[in-house]
């Protein structure tokens, strides 16, 4: 889910939820691979090198591999009772045929797109896991276009290392770049064969299987490159959840 209805800074994971996608146990995948042999005192100078840089960025992006796809699934897989609906503030009241979604910031390029334009790049679907961090998790359809298709027609500044995305309710988000030009990253607008709905998202939101359900932004109206991290970097992440959240 994109937005989470409370911030509980210690929540109750299913078990088997945990044992399958809770990010922090890749940590221990570092332990396993023997790169921890390096010395903890080198990871940790590493980890730390950039002080305008999560620090779980820093460690995950050691074993985080942009080109390497998540499980997909087959259609008979798909359970469309269990992505639970949530939202912010509320579902926003968005007229398709004058949405536009902007991108702008480090880009050589900017754009104002309506749905029309997005629909005229090429379709990607894939039926893929979505995770959330309360500890269930359901296997959707969803369709669409890859985030890289979009960024590559902005043409991003080399300067351009992080993401922003910003959504019709006030929420925002950040994401690293390279996440965010994984292949399985999308903008979709269709959930399981058909158009995507208001409450889950309608028109335009972010699906991918490498993050937890709170960077996969719903309502998405902006998006913005930037070479650093703001003071803000994400509603929940601002209120003391993982800024990485890679699984």
């Amino acid at each position: 889910m994109s937005q989470e209805p409370d911030p509980k800074p210690e929540l109750q994971i299913n078990q088997e939820v945990e044992d399958d996608f809770v990010p922090r146990r890749r940590f221990l995948t570092l332990a396993g691979a023997g790169l921890l042999t390096i010395g903890f005192g080198s990871l940790v100078e590493s980890a730390v090198g950039g002080l305008s840089e999560p620090l779980n960025q820093r460690v995950e992006s050691l074993i985080f591999k942009p080109q390497q796809l998540s499980p997909e699934f087959a259609i008979s897989a798909i359970e469309p009772d269990k992505l639970i609906i949530n939202s912010f503030r509320g579902t926003p009241a968005i007229n398709p045929l004058t949405y536009r979604l902007t991108i702008d910031g480090e880009v050589k390029q900017p754009l104002n797109l309506s749905m029309q334009d997005l629909k005229n790049l090429p379709f990607v679907d894939m039926v893929i896991r979505h995770v959330c961090v309360e500890g269930w998790a359901a296997i959707v359809q969803w369709g669409g276009l890859r985030l890289r298709d979009l960024v590559a027609i902005a043409q991003p500044s080399p300067s351009a290392k992080y993401i922003y995305f910003y959504s019709a309710d006030g929420y925002y988000e950040s994401w690293d770049l390279d996440s965010s030009l994984h292949p399985q990253t999308l903008m979709a607008y269709q959930k399981n064969g058909q158009d995507l709905t208001p409450e889950y998202g309608a028109p335009l939101r972010l699906a991918s299987p490498i993050k937890l359900g709170y960077k996969l932004s719903k309502w998405v109206t902006r998006i913005e490159l930037r070479s650093e991290l703001g003071q803000t970097r994400g509603y929940w992440e601002d209120l003391g959840y993982e800024w990485y959240a890679g699984l």
